[in-house]
């Protein structure tokens, strides 16, 4: 063996070990890297792979968007228009290479504070968003749907309401 083969091979075995060390993986067929958190069939897998979504919207991340995305996934807004994969990776293209992406969620999500709930059966997850002066039963802004398949979740489903503030439901619960 020539000492550049061996050169070689210790690089890639630094390069391995330093991704195992830094909790690095591989996570979907096409080379996309993720969290090795994200991997995990639990609670906190399903949201560490929620919160890459949210960045990878906001940053133009297609990749992880397109091996993520179930291929039929679908989102459904408050007016029920179903909106598929390919628009949402489209629209999410928009993002690349800019920071604009990610202060439009910011803004959002200091304007709309929301509380998350998880519910798992299984190789299912339900990641409801609602807001937290209505509670989860009564303020459910949306919801998605995960399945874990081959060690990874995948979103199938999103469900979106017009939930009103609390103000306005108490507006309306006073006028009766």
């Amino acid at each position: 063996m020539s000492i550049y083969r061996d050169c070689v091979s210790c690089r890639f075995a630094l390069m391995l070990l330093s991704a195992a060390v830094l909790g690095w993986s591989v996570a979907y067929a096409d080379g996309v890297q993720s969290n090795k958190s994200e991997e995990a069939m639990t609670e906190a897998g399903v949201r560490a792979v929620e919160e890459h979504w949210t960045l990878a919207e906001g940053t133009g991340d297609t990749g992880f968007l397109e091996a993520m995305l179930a291929v039929d996934y679908r989102s459904v807004n408050a007016d029920g228009k179903a909106i598929s994969k390919s628009t949402i990776v489209e629209h999410a293209a928009r993002n690349k290479g800019s920071d604009k992406g990610m202060q439009e969620i910011e803004a959002y999500r200091k304007a709309h504070p929301y509380g998350e709930a998880v519910a798992m059966h299984q190789n299912t997850a339900i990641v409801t968003f609602y807001d937290p002066q209505l509670g989860a039963q009564n303020g459910v802004k949306s919801s998605d749907i995960f399945i874990y398949v081959d060690g990874h979740w995948h979103a199938m489903y999103s469900q979106h309401s017009a939930v009103k503030p609390l103000q306005q439901v108490n507006q309306g619960a006073a006028s009766m």
